[in-house]
């Protein structure tokens, strides 16, 4: 299937901040460093990715706005267009070089006071899997459509760990043992954005976090909902598109199960 002039030029943009992220990763074992050399080097890369996608993508849509996770607001002539980029997530993954990382680039038009998701591209570098999707047009992985899991059964799951110094340790804890007792199988994969991806491909069948900020989900979403699926935030309402929120992304068919699991007090 023939790609959008915008879907095109994410990919390509992408694929070159990709191969920075597939050379810094393989660097990882090499350095004899402490762990706050490690995470240095991380944040290096990160901010590398991230000039990349941003010099890459000004060159093809240079009238656009910009909100990054590591620079913040970038303000383009064009205050109702916007990228929305996660340069690297999961970096506790890129860490501990374990390839389970993405980026991320959603396009987002202000409808009013609403920022609308039209156009999303996930890639993971490290297995050169290309995922993107534009509204009413479907998702598509390496150029294969994406349907969602037909699953209600031995149903697969992933979140974020629970972590006592995080604020709402004990709420995420109790929706991570509701999920258990109910026979669910849960992975905490490390990379929001890569869930999402896999949810529309069906290799998921859904993910949730209680606090999730807008560039880790903005392609995601969208993904989901053209592959079949469904998103909410975790009480049911639509998922906040400017900030940050929670969100609940499913096969459809255990949505509503698995909205009162997690959402239960």
């Amino acid at each position: 299937m023939a790609q959008s002039a915008i879907i095109t030029m994410m990919t390509r943009a992408a694929q070159k901040a990709g191969k920075g992220v597939q050379r810094d990763f393989g660097e990882l074992d090499k350095l004899q460093v402490s762990r706050k050399g490690i995470s240095n080097f991380v944040t290096s890369a990160d901010l590398r990715t991230e000039k990349t996608l941003v010099e890459e993508l000004q060159k093809a849509r240079p009238k656009f706005s910009f909100l990054t996770e590591e620079s913040g607001i970038i303000t383009g002539p064009d205050l109702n267009t916007r990228f929305v980029i996660d340069p690297i997530d999961g970096t506790t993954n890129f860490i501990h070089a374990i390839p389970y990382v993405s980026i991320s680039i959603g396009v987002q038009v202000k409808n009013g006071d609403v920022w609308e998701t039209t156009a999303g591209v996930i890639y993971d570098p490290l297995h050169d899997d290309m995922f993107h999707a534009e509204k009413n047009g479907g998702a598509f992985c390496n150029n294969t459509r994406l349907k969602v899991s037909p699953r209600d059964e031995e149903i697969l799951l992933s979140t974020s760990s629970p972590r006592k110094w995080r604020s709402g340790y004990e709420t995420t804890l109790r929706a991570f043992e509701r999920v258990i007792d109910h026979g669910a199988t849960i992975r905490c994969s490390g990379s929001a954005a890569l869930d999402l991806a896999y949810v529309a491909a069906g290799r998921l069948d859904g993910t949730w976090y209680h606090r999730l900020n807008i560039w880790d989900m903005c392609a995601g979403n969208l993904m989901v909902a053209e592959a079949g699926g469904k998103v909410t935030a975790i009480d049911g309402t639509p998922v906040v598109t400017d900030d940050r929120g929670s969100m609940l992304a499913t096969n459809g068919r255990i949505h509503g199960t698995l909205q009162k699991l997690v959402g239960g007090k």
